[in-house]
């Protein structure tokens, strides 16, 4: 790395790293370091009764004051803080005070990852410490962490910027109180899901990512390019399909937990790479999974939140079984005023200009209504409530309601305004499923191009026979936002997509030596402000050698700076 790109803090940092080893002390050391305790047990288990405690810590040291022979650190592990008590003649018993006087008190930075033996004691003020015996430097830190100030309840400095928290999630966690504890939660979510699923028997699977083809939902796919076979692959846009090519093979219930990804925009609740739980129940339908979803949630909040309640952007939001179910047809009703029972497309389609909906001519009878409940409805449900009875239109694979024509039995759970599961009675008629999927290669001919392409084995699948099977997808990213009460997705994900890292536009050694700058100098001229050869022509020569001299100096650089003649003549040429 150029010494140029180096702030002064990464500098010293570096000096110190090489001072360190020229002690003879290694800054990265392999051997296992044995630690026995972590700061929060520590803390709730202390007695001031009990006898002398050892313990063996490790952690990153975030605060230090130094007190001539004594001084006290912050010492952060994987579970929280605790504070340090070091003193000169402890650590160094023998003569050679080094490790104190030069190591500890010059060497080490903040971020530094330290090993601390010693014995648990209460000071003075009462807090809870570890009275240090040994210390070891087990990790240098060679970029400063953000510097977070707490005052009387009051954060300053903080780290709080979007873009750098989500960019570099790994500072976040270190600095910022209770990003750590979401994805705590988002664990046990996982957990509790998989324990409630493996004690009814169901079965985890894994099916494949890269597809022949993007089936078993309404998305866009990402593309990518399989060198072996030379054929395009889709990255899966859901596991509906391979789960049920299971249920056909035999299983009572299967179910996975894994990515999906859709080549679709980014915003505060969708990213293009999500975690989805499908889980497909042979001989139930969709009534059965309506039960069976409000059993999962409950069980889900209790245990990530000691109760059926979860609080969301001031509102609370209950779990607790039963959920209100309500046909989507009447919630439009309900909501518009307008009852689309019974109406074709075209009469939908003079609904959606009644509403001043934007449409387009591609648009299909069940995107029409998507687009009037999405607009309308969607946002209005903050409690658990199930949408059912959806059109065919808008359901290539979900078997037709048993008595209401032209309806099926599926429904998507609204929670806080926003679509959590959906979930089907499973089409398993091969013949009734290829007509759809025909119908789906419509609408694509008309410009859709999220509608679904025919997956010929999967109809193979289902003529050898599915039996009768309920299904659901339950976006996870959005459960756990729901159960942290988060309202980006991008606060749930340990790293969420981002526009790429802007860059400042710079022009290379070769096009400063057309004006008569030596390769060597670039650098600095970039460190001085000059990106681009133009930077310059409006400059003073006497100032541009002065900033050239300025970091010369500051970095120690053996090189000559320009003269002023010299910088006049490149400045002309550049007029």
């Amino acid at each position: 790395m150029n010494i140029l790109e180096l702030s002064e803090q990464e500098i010293n940092r570096r000096n110190n790293l090489q001072a360190l080893r020229d002690l003879g002390i290694d800054p990265y050391p392999a051997q296992e370091y044995p630690t026995d305790a972590f700061s929060t047990d520590i803390i709730a288990e202390f007695s001031d009764d009990a006898p002398r405690r050892d313990v063996c810590i490790a952690g990153r040291m975030m605060s230090r004051r130094i007190m001539g022979k004594a001084s006290f650190i912050e010492l952060q592990d994987s579970k929280g803080r605790i504070q340090v008590y070091v003193t000169r003649d402890d650590i160094c018993p023998d003569e050679d005070k080094t490790l104190y006087n030069s190591v500890f008190k010059k060497l080490l930075d903040l971020g530094d990852f330290v090993g601390v033996k010693g014995f648990l004691f209460r000071t003075q003020t009462g807090e809870i410490s570890v009275h240090a015996k040994e210390l070891t430097l087990l990790a240098k830190s060679l970029k400063p962490l953000p510097v977070v100030k707490e005052k009387d309840g009051e954060t300053f400095d903080a780290f709080e910027d979007p873009e750098l928290r989500y960019r570099q999630r790994y500072v976040d966690l270190v600095v910022n109180k209770g990003v750590k504890d979401i994805f705590l939660k988002r664990a046990t979510v996982l957990r509790t899901m998989r324990q409630i699923l493996d004690e009814n028997g169901y079965t985890e699977v894994e099916t494949p990512t890269l597809q022949n083809i993007a089936g078993g939902a309404t998305a866009r796919p990402f593309i990518t390019h399989f060198n072996a076979l030379n054929v395009d692959m889709y990255m899966r846009i859901a596991t509906e399909l391979y789960l049920k090519r299971l249920i056909v093979g035999g299983f009572e219930g299967v179910y996975e937990i894994g990515k999906n990804f859709r080549n679709e925009g980014m915003d505060r609740t969708h990213n293009p790479e999500f975690t989805c739980m499908e889980l497909y129940v042979q001989y139930k339908d969709y009534n059965w999974m309506m039960s069976f979803t409000e059993q999962l949630l409950e069980r889900i909040c209790i245990a990530v939140n000691g109760s059926t309640e979860t609080e969301v952007d001031g509102k609370t939001i209950s779990f607790k079984a039963p959920y209100r179910r309500l046909p989507i047809l009447d919630a439009i009703k309900e909501k518009t005023g307008y009852d689309l029972e019974g109406k074709d497309e075209q009469e939908i389609r003079e609904v959606c200009k009644a509403l001043k909906l934007e449409i387009d001519d591609t648009m299909g009878k069940g995107k029409l209504i998507d687009e009037i409940f999405g607009e309308f409805c969607e946002g209005t449900f903050i409690q658990p409530t199930f949408i059912t009875d959806y059109p065919v239109e808008m359901s290539p694979l979900t078997k037709m309601h048993r008595s209401k024509p032209g309806l099926t039995e599926r429904f998507e759970l609204m929670v806080n305004g926003k679509e959590l599961a959906n979930a089907y009675s499973e089409l398993n008629d091969p013949i009734d499923q290829e007509e759809r999927f025909v119908e789906q290669m419509r609408l694509a001919d008309k410009g859709d191009d999220e509608a679904m392409i025919i997956d010929k084995d999967f109809l193979r699948a289902l003529q050898y026979g599915m039996p009768p099977t309920s299904g659901i997808g339950i976006g996870i990213d959005r459960l756990v936002m729901l159960m942290t009460g988060n309202m980006t997705i991008q606060e749930v994900l340990f790293f969420p997509q981002m526009k790429p890292e802007k860059k400042i536009p710079q022009d290379g050694p070769e096009k400063f030596a057309e004006v008569g700058f030596q390769h060597e100098l670039v650098p600095v001229l970039h460190k001085c402000g000059y990106n681009l050869v133009s930077d310059l022509a409006k400059g003073n020569a006497q100032k541009i050698q002065q900033q050239i001299g300025e970091v010369i100096k500051k970095y120690k650089l053996e090189l000559q700076k320009p003269s002023v003649a010299e910088l006049e003549q490149i400045i002309e040429k550049l007029a």
